[in-house]
């Protein structure tokens, strides 16, 4: 056999061994569905009424709170039991889970219009007031089978100016899903974030100094 057919047998050879070999890559993988934590926010207006009956005059940053690794995300994490912990596939938050917390707060602050004026810490502004912490849990977890949404936030209140402590609390909500399906757990995450937020509003403005004199 001659040079030229031996490559043109080669050749074909290789041709008809492609498709066999494009077999095996990977497809790609479906884009994840995107959630945003959900709201009520007349709910969290009613369940928040001024702590007094004078309006306060302090500005007020609310930081995005600290948080472990495992929630510190934008994945939903999910424990099927107390030793694993693990996510919802092909599913995530928009936004990192304490920025979602953060953002839920100043809503709700916003919604109340006790405060004269909100900022966060995006803004990089000063503020009489800061409010940041720990967020502990942002989680569903199977109790006898049946997903609860577990949030639980080590509240902090400082003076920007002094550098000191005004007050300290730990928030713990819990909330069970009607279902098991993603949007039932991430419905049940809304209303954990609502009763979160109606518990830290009125907190904060009761142990917040009512006025901050001029700096």
């Amino acid at each position: 056999m001659t040079l030229r057919p031996c490559l043109m047998l080669a050749a074909s050879a290789l041709l008809s061994a492609l498709p066999s070999a494009c077999s095996i890559i990977p497809k790609p993988e479906a884009a994840a569905v995107v959630y945003r934590l959900p709201s009520a926010i007349t709910q969290i207006t009613q369940a928040a009424p001024p702590a007094v009956p004078s309006k306060p005059t302090f500005s007020l940053r609310i930081a995005v709170p600290k948080a472990t690794t495992m929630i510190d995300g934008m994945r939903i994490t999910v424990l099927p039991n107390s030793d694993q912990v693990t996510a919802y596939k092909g599913v995530r938050w928009s936004e990192r889970a304490p920025v979602l917390l953060r953002n839920r707060l100043f809503d709700a602050f916003q919604a109340t219009g006790e405060v004269a004026a909100l900022s966060v810490d995006d803004n990089n502004l000063d503020a009489d007031i800061e409010l940041a912490g720990m967020l502990r849990s942002f989680q569903s977890e199977y109790h006898d089978g049946h997903p609860v949404v577990v949030i639980r936030y080590d509240a902090l209140l400082t003076s920007a100016s002094a550098h000191r402590i005004i007050a300290s609390r730990r928030f713990d909500v819990q909330v069970p899903a009607d279902g098991a399906s993603v949007a039932q757990v991430v419905r049940a995450f809304g209303q954990a974030g609502d009763q979160l937020a109606a518990q830290v509003v009125p907190w904060v403005l009761a142990n917040a100094p009512r006025d901050v004199p001029d700096r």
